[in-house]
């Protein structure tokens, strides 16, 4: 324990102020006496106490500890974590009672694994989940440098193969070597394997249709060999060739040709004998081939696009016919090859909600076009109620208000065993919310539960009111339990035959096989006798697809085979909408113009009839150009985010549309529909180059043009569908640049907005490769571990001695506690007590009296016995009453009143005095009796009293010294 100043030459002033107070006590202070001392004294020590403070009085004590922080590589590129936890569990065994250890986790991003205790767990293990595709070990030092204050022999232990692709671990230990805090290392061993990579993969920025170019790819490899180079364009494979491998670089040029136009990913792969890691084996890479635009056009059902086609082939529009809804593209890029999007009767259960979601994103963000052809399973009929490409249509599924739709009682069958927990619970869950929301307040609905046993969670009820109330039921469904179907489909007929409507239909969902094999004949016939229908829905490849094929067959319903969960809401939404049949208006009629803005030309000269259509209701900001007497839109268009849809409710395959197919007009119509939502720039007005670099991806933008608008942003999509915005800097006129953060490998979207969120330019491709930690390293990354050792004095440690941690004696440190705090408190108590001093008229002098007597005074000795200062105080009371007794004069206290006189020789009664004080008492009434001293008459009327006759003072006095000295011979 000892003390030290921060700023002792401040203790100089002392000198000064203590002549200044030497001068204060000896000059004309206004004080005098105690008080003129006492404020002195309050004054000096209040300078005192604030000089110490200035100087930065500290108190200190000198600590022996050691603290160690190890910080632990857990990227992909590091070995198993048992190494390392043996390792640590060894070191910290030689460590001494009082050192305390902790652990940091470091991938993308560092994690506390324990903070500074005096011992690791036996076993210990490292449990933080993090990101291994990437090696953050700035990060994980600087976590670790926060649990070191410093203040004891303090170090960080560093166990990485120091292959880091975020950060810099070398900064960071600029900042502990500031701190005095080293960095021990420990180096471990890199992963020797056979290896074989594609590193890059290059191709034209730009290409024309018809172009022949170059794809250049560049292989790395550990060893020699042979091996196969294949490549791709999108998913179609273009080439594939032998080639020999060295180990090292090596570099391919494979030729091709840009044959069609849009946006494309060119993707190589290589395939070799004895290659041990297959994540980075393949390489991307993005072009746009500039030529006429192109449109892909989805059928409902194979071969029914024969009049779309034909029109757009007279119009010199470019299309791919993809025959079934399942081949459409599950990555958002790929939707960027096409110019435009057309749905020809395409039900929603066949698209799949994440589709869905990934065409509207193509539309709103990257400004491809859209367009949806009626049919009896398209719009409302094909479930697309509340789905996203209803947001992107300029029309709404709801028809409620509209017309006359037959009462409908329905009820859900759910299967909310244990197999449907995750996600096919939550798209159950979230088709029955759709289904009710499609429905009318004077419909029926009721919502069944089952597993081994049946739950009503909605009892059949007619809804009035009470939608909300019956969707938070439907929120409320759990999975568990088994699986039994009769019992639930049996409650639900049941149920059925009690409500009162026009229409009754139950739909039942399950993904597994029933445990009970019930009687479903005379079930079935119940159901037919009754008119009440049921469709079922298999979920995934485990249902009773047997089973439920019949009861869909036997009950005059349908069947549906969901092996992707998110088109549950979509068969849900299509049944509600094709039981009630009110969607298809079947009867002829002749358009109408309503706002056909500039498309009147197309129609000055009059239209041909239309058979029929489905009822849809046009959005507020829509535009409908041409519109049946309902009147409902039959045609309708939008802008929708950057891109334009349009919705055509009737259809294109001549069943309602027959005057309309074999119009003379109706190619250039069509064809003009289809153009009108091709995105609304031909070329790109900027330049944009791109570099990942870690998990940071690079842009530079140029305009073209040499200018640009003042604001401009990045909007980056990727598979996960969630876009991300980058603000890009105007560097000079016409030039910006950014930067933005990814965190996982893919293909991305890349689009151009201005200020006010519009697309300025054609989208791009961005490739984010596989992960740096699996590339093949050609550097010395021991050797960057051994600098960061050696700029913060640290050491390299070796795996087999890990009691070298803990070996050396610790480096004794004072761990200081500062005083400021205290010592300004306490000066200012004192001024508080120096006021008092100086401006309150106190009486000082009696107030000190009291507490001088109260500090002599001691507690009363047991058994009763008072304490001899007691006695003398006593004493002295007494002879203050003798003396005014005698005439002591006026200063004396009145005499007490006469007490009763005992028997000569003995105490008075109930008297408390000791024996050796009643015998001096005693003989003092006694010598005065003998003196006869008599009193003086009592004074009459009219005559004053006598005075009493004085005794001698000196007689008193040797009376009462005789007295006080007879005490203090026996004292008790």
């Amino acid at each position: 324990m000892g003390v030290q100043f921060n700023h002792p030459w401040l203790l100089l002033l002392l000198i000064p102020l203590a002549a200044f107070m030497l001068y204060a006590y000896k000059s004309d202070f206004r004080l005098s006496g105690a008080r003129k001392t006492g404020a002195v004294t309050f004054r000096s020590v209040i300078l005192l106490l604030l000089v110490l403070a200035l100087s930065g009085l500290q108190s200190y004590t000198v600590l022996e500890q050691k603290k160690v922080v190890y910080v632990v590589d857990r990227s992909a590129s590091m070995p198993e974590a048992g190494q390392a936890e043996d390792w640590m569990q060894k070191s910290a065994g030689a460590k001494k009672e009082k050192d305390a250890v902790g652990v940091v986790s470091s991938s993308l991003q560092a994690s506390y694994e324990q903070k500074l205790l005096n011992r690791l767990p036996d076993p210990f293990r490292l449990n933080a989940a993090g990101n291994p595709d990437f090696t953050n070990l700035e990060s994980g030092l600087m976590l670790a440098g926060n649990l070191l204050d410093g203040r004891s022999d303090s170090r960080i232990v560093l166990i990485s193969d120091g292959k880091e692709n975020v950060g810099s671990m070398l900064a960071a230990g600029r900042m502990l070597k500031d701190r005095g805090i080293p960095v021990d290392v420990l180096p471990s061993p890199s992963r020797q394997i056979k290896d074989v990579s594609v590193e890059e993969v290059i191709v034209p920025h730009k290409l024309y249709q018809a172009e022949s170019f170059s794809i250049e790819v560049l292989v790395r490899s550990t060893y020699k060999g042979r091996g196969e180079l294949r490549l791709y364009e999108d998913s179609r494979e273009i080439g594939r060739e032998t080639v020999d491998i060295a180990a090292g670089e090596n570099r391919f040029a494979v030729k091709a040709l840009a044959k069609k136009t849009g946006l494309h990913r060119y993707r190589a792969e290589i395939f070799m004998n004895g290659d041990s890691q297959s994540a980075n084996n393949a390489g991307y890479a993005f072009t746009r081939v500039d030529g006429p635009p192109k449109v892909l056009i989805v059928e409902g059902k194979k071969g029914t696009s024969g009049n779309i086609a034909a029109a757009l082939s007279s119009g010199l529009v470019q299309y791919e016919i993809m025959p079934s809804p399942a081949l459409l593209p599950s990555e958002l890029a790929k939707y960027a090859a096409y110019d435009s999007i057309v749905f020809n009767n395409v039900s929603g259960d066949q698209v799949g909600e994440r589709r869905m979601e990934m065409i509207e994103q193509a539309v709103k963000s990257y400004g491809i076009g859209f367009m949806m052809v009626g049919g009896e399973e398209s719009f409302g009929m094909g479930g697309y109620f509340k789905t996203p490409i209803e947001r992107a249509l300029p029309v709404s599924m709801e028809l409620e208000g509209k017309r006359q739709i037959p009462s409908l009682g329905l009820i859900l069958v759910i299967d909310r065993s244990g197999s449907m927990s995750g996600d096919k619970m939550e798209m159950a869950k979230e088709a029955a919310i759709r289904t009710v929301e499609m429905l009318r307040s004077k419909d029926t609905v009721g919502v069944l539960a089952f597993d081994t046993n049946n739950w009503w969670v909605v009892p059949p009820m007619r809804l009035d009111n009470k939608k909300q109330e019956v969707i938070d039921e439907i929120q409320s469904i759990q999975s568990d339990g088994g699986t039994d179907i009769y019992p639930a489909a049996a409650s639900a007929v049941e149920e059925m035959l009690k409500i009162q409507a026009q229409r009754k239909h139950i739909i039942l969902m399950t993904d597994g096989q029933s445990a009970g094999n019930g009687g479903y004949g005379p079930l079935l016939d119940q159901m037919n006798d009754a008119k009440i229908t049921m469709s079922t829905v298999a979920v995934g490849g485990d249902a009773d697809v047997n089973l439920l094929q019949t009861l869909a067959e036997g009950a005059k319903g349908r069947f549906y085979m969901a092996q992707d969960e998110t088109t549950i809401p979509a068969i849900f939404s299509r049944e509600a909408a094709m039981i009630s049949k009110s969607y298809i208006v079947d009867k002829p009629f002749v358009p109408a113009m309503q706002e056909p803005g500039d498309w009147r030309k197309l129609f000055e000269g009059g239209v041909p009839q239309i058979y029929g259509y489905v009822a849809t209701t046009p959005k507020p900001s829509a535009q409908t150009v041409l519109a049946s007497p309902e009147p409902d839109p039959l045609l309708a268009r939008w802008q929708y985010g950057s891109g334009r849809t349009v919705a055509w409710t009737s259809d294109m395959m001549g069943k309602w549309s027959k005057d309309w197919v074999a119009w003379p007009a109706f190619s250039n119509v069509l064809t003009q529909m289809v153009k009108w939502t091709f995105p609304q720039f031909s070329a790109s007005p900027y330049d944009v180059k791109t570099q990942v670099e870690g998990n940071k991806v690079r842009f530079e933008v140029s305009a073209v043009a040499g200018t640009g608008p003042e604001q401009l942003q990045a909007m980056v999509t990727g598979d996960q569908l969630q876009p991300v915005k980058t603000d890009l800097v105007q560097e000079s006129p016409g030039t910006y640049s950014g930067e933005m953060t990814v965190d996982q490998p893919g293909s991305f979207l890349l689009t151009l907005e201005d200020g006010g969120g519009k697309s300025v330019a054609m989208p791009t491709g961005l490739i984010v490769p596989y992960s740096p930690e699996y590339r093949i390293e050609t550097g010395d990354a021991d050797q960057e571990l051994k600098r960061l050792a050696e700029m913060t004095g640290g050491r390299v440690l070796s795996w087999d001695r890990p009691e070298e941690l803990f070996a050396a004696a610790p480096r004794p440190s004072r761990q200081l506690h500062d005083l400021g705090h205290a010592l300004l408190a306490a000066a200012l108590i004192l001024w508080v007590a120096d006021i008092a001093v100086r401006r309150l008229a106190l009486p000082w002098g009696r107030l000190g009296a009291l507490l001088a007597a109260a500090l002599r005074r001691r507690p009363q000795p047991a058994g009763g016995a008072e304490a001899p200062d007691a006695g003398l105080g006593r004493l002295a009371a007494r002879k203050q009453r003798a003396a005014a007794f005698y005439g002591g004069g006026s200063a004396a206290p009145p005499p007490e009143p006469a007490q009763p006189q005992a028997r000569a020789g003995k105490p008075e009664a109930g008297a408390e005095r000791p024996a050796s004080e009643a015998r001096p008492a005693a003989q003092s009434h006694a010598g005065a009796r003998g003196r006869k001293a008599a009193r003086p008459p009592a004074a009459g009327p009219g005559k004053p009293a006598a005075a009493e006759p004085k005794p001698p003072q000196d007689e008193r006095s040797a009376a009462m010294d005789r007295l006080l000295a007879a005490r203090k011979r026996n004292p008790r």
